[in-house]
C-alpha cells in the first residue's frame, strides 16, 4: 500500500533524487509548462483545477531537487479507473519518475477499490507503453484518430488490479 507522510509525500521508489507527493494548488504553474512541453494538445489550468475539486480524482507530482519535474492524474469511478495523464520534463527523463508516479496511481487505485485501469497512449509513444507494459498493462483497444496536431490513433491500455 501507498503509504503518505505528514507532508503528502509517497514512498515507492528509492531513487533519493526524486519524491512523489499529491500535488497542490502552488504546483499548477510549474505543472503548466510541463503540461505545454509534453502535449501537442494540453489541458487548460481550468482542467486542473476542476480535478482538484473533485473527491474521485488524485493527483500527483514528482519533484526533483525542490522543482516540479513530473506529475500524474487519475480518477475512480466505482471499480474502475482511468489514468488520464502522465507527464515528466523533457529534462528529468530516463530517470525512472514516469513509472514511479504510474505505480503510486496504482497504488492508490487499489486503495480506492478500483479492478482495472485504463489509459490511452499514442499508437507512437513507444516509451510510455513500455513503462505501461512493465507494469502488467496489455493492449486491449484502439480510438481511431483519437489524438491531434498530429492525429493519430489512440491505443487502450488496461491493467486489471
Amino acid at each position: 500500500m501507498a503509504r503518505v507522510d505528514a507532508d503528502g509525500a509517497f514512498g515507492l521508489h528509492a531513487d533519493p533524487d526524486f519524491r512523489i507527493r499529491r500535488m497542490r494548488e502552488a504546483d499548477l504553474p510549474r505543472v503548466m509548462v510541463i503540461e505545454d512541453a509534453c502535449f501537442s494538445t494540453p489541458w487548460k489550468e481550468a482542467t486542473f483545477r476542476g480535478l482538484m475539486k473533485r473527491t474521485d480524482t488524485d493527483l500527483f507530482v514528482a519533484e526533483l531537487d525542490g522543482d516540479i519535474a513530473g506529475y500524474a492524474a487519475c480518477w475512480t469511478v466505482i471499480d474502475q479507473s482511468e489514468l488520464g495523464n502522465v507527464a515528466v520534463s523533457p529534462r528529468a527523463r530516463g530517470l525512472g519518475m514516469g513509472g514511479a508516479l504510474v505505480d503510486t496511481v496504482v497504488e492508490r487505485v487499489k486503495e480506492r477499490g478500483a479492478h482495472e485501469v485504463f489509459l490511452e497512449v499514442r499508437e507512437s509513444n513507444q516509451v510510455a507503453q513500455g513503462v505501461y507494459r512493465d507494469r502488467g498493462f496489455i493492449v486491449v483497444g484502439r480510438r481511431r484518430s483519437y489524438y491531434a496536431q498530429p492525429t493519430e490513433d489512440a491505443l487502450v491500455m488496461r491493467l486489471r488490479v
